[in-house]
């Protein structure tokens, strides 16, 4: 995963350590890469290169920008996932995140960049989790404990595979 290094020379210039840094580079893409479902945008990048010149992406996508963008700056970070499904519980699908670990920490923390709107509210928070969703095991739906350093292949092949979004969320994988 790459990315642009003037976007993380302007994010670390203006914060100037790794707590800040990170909390500055979820945020970002939290907040200025809208997710595609919300903005109504059809295309489907997934390098997170192509995430940050687009400023466009689903949770998948939006992860790998927000690794990359850690990882430029030497903070470990990786992908991990979540099934989740409607409100109702149907059409479980995976769901990504980020989990890293800062300097001077020895857990891992997750944060979902996946941007937040109304009845979202994800927040940078290392001790207590602030996710976008919180898993209703009652329903099915489960938190993945793994951690992976690059893009699990079902949910790269579900972006890759796809000429747009209504495609994609036809081929949105529903389990690792």
């Amino acid at each position: 995963m790459r990315t642009d290094n003037g976007k993380t020379d302007a994010l670390w210039g203006s914060t100037g350590d790794a707590y800040s840094y990170a909390e500055a580079a979820f945020e970002f893409v939290r907040d200025t890469i809208p997710h595609s479902a919300d903005s109504g945008d059809m295309r489907v990048p997934w390098r997170a290169s192509d995430v940050l010149s687009t400023r466009n992406g689903i949770c998948y996508a939006k992860s790998h920008a927000l690794v990359a963008l850690l990882r430029a700056q030497g903070i470990p970070a990786g992908l991990c996932y979540q099934l989740l499904g409607d409100d109702d519980g149907f059409n479980l699908v995976l769901h990504g995140l980020v989990a890293l670990r800062l300097p001077g920490r020895e857990e891992w923390s997750r944060v979902d960049p996946r941007g937040n709107k109304p009845g979202v509210d994800a927040r940078f928070s290392l001790d207590v989790e602030r996710l976008a969703f919180p898993v209703r095991p009652e329903l099915g739906e489960i938190d993945h404990p793994g951690l992976y350093d690059a893009p699990h292949p079902a949910t790269l092949k579900a972006l890759q595979e796809s000429a747009d979004r209504p495609e994609l969320w036809r081929n949105l994988p529903t389990s690792l």
